[in-house]
């Protein structure tokens, strides 16, 4: 991953470092554990933003428009939440660092994903969560949007980003990209629970309007590019290589050994 694609990914924190390049077949190398907390990603399949990713979707919603009252009231509704168990999942769902991505996905998979049980699947989740996460950055620095928080005033789920994300545009969602864009990938690799994986990763976009630093049309238009992505990843012969021994190993794991009860019921409140 050089420099550039590093700094463009998502930029929750202030301040990039370059990563090693990651051998085929094994885990990311990063050079600096700071950028390996905030980022557990590998270099991605096709780095950079997706190309006329703007002809995917339009400018988000003008003041005033019924599009503006719709994220206004959605955005309301998030707020609600604020103090409940779905808050906090929102919480952990914003983690795009060791144990983040892999772990909100583990209970519906069924299975622990983990480099220890399933180093071919953490391999591919790695490296196409890197493509899934910058496909929208053209588009978001085309439009700059200011995030709800910045408008309303509220506290979201991660202070500690907040000052980052003021200066990174909210729309499209790259956490949503990153979120519906794994769900998909793991549909792939666990097609008996493709339904329930897909709906974990709209789940895990919706968690950013949750945590009041998303709109909602910002987190469907990182549903978009993820898919558009996900579609872009199929011609590329290493991601095909990967995703066959991510679906062989899927094959031979064992079932996570904790409880879902918790997480389905955050996740039912809203």
């Amino acid at each position: 991953m050089n420099r550039i694609f590093a700094c463009s990914l998502v930029l929750l924190v202030a301040g990039c470092t370059a990563a090693a390049p990651e051998s085929a077949g094994a885990p990311v190398a990063v050079a600096t554990p700071s950028a390996r907390a905030a980022f557990d990603m590998g270099p991605a399949y096709f780095p950079g933003p997706l190309p006329a990713g703007e002809t995917l979707v339009g400018a988000p919603p003008a003041a005033g428009s019924e599009a503006m009252k719709r994220d206004e009231a959605l955005s309301a509704a998030g707020l609600a939440l604020h103090g409940t168990e779905r808050f906090r999942l929102s919480a952990a769902d914003a983690n795009l660092g060791p144990g983040g991505v892999n772990g909100a996905f583990s209970c519906t998979a069924g299975v622990a994903i983990s480099d220890a049980a399933t180093p071919a699947i953490m391999h591919l989740l790695r490296r196409a969560t890197a493509d899934f996460g910058t496909s929208t950055s053209g588009v978001k620095a085309r439009y700059n949007r200011a995030r709800p928080f910045t408008v309303n005033d509220k506290p979201t789920c991660d202070p500690a980003s907040e000052e980052a994300l003021r200066h990174n545009g909210s729309y499209p969602s790259g956490h949503s990209a990153i979120g519906y864009g794994a769900g998909l990938l793991l549909a792939a690799v666990f097609p008996d629970k493709a339904a329930a994986l897909t709906r974990r990763g709209i789940e895990f976009g919706e968690s950013r309007r949750v945590c009041n630093v998303h709109w909602e049309s910002d987190v469907e238009a990182g549903r978009v590019f993820a898919a558009a992505t996900f579609a872009r990843l199929q011609s590329d012969p290493a991601f095909r290589e990967d995703l066959a021994r991510a679906q062989a190993e899927a094959k031979g794991s064992l079932p996570a050994p904790t409880s879902c009860a918790a997480e389905a019921a955050a996740l039912a409140q809203g």
